[in-house]
């Protein structure tokens, strides 16, 4: 069934997007934490830019 879903979002819009996951490290606990971001495709590199720096100013408080 699985393959069935991955199968249905390759049709369509769905395709031209792409999910972004970044790590974040808790400076308190060092536990990670996962942001993510649905970005479309021509844009990624701004969105791993983006998510780069929200991290930064995550780690700066």
């Amino acid at each position: 069934m699985a393959k069935k879903a991955v199968a249905s979002l390759k049709t369509g819009k769905g395709k031209d997007y792409t999910k972004v996951i970044t790590a974040v490290r808790s400076p308190k606990t060092g536990a990670y934490t996962f942001k993510e971001l649905i970005a479309h495709n021509d844009h990624i590199k701004d969105a791993v830019e983006a998510a780069k720096e929200a991290v930064e100013e995550t780690a700066a408080e």
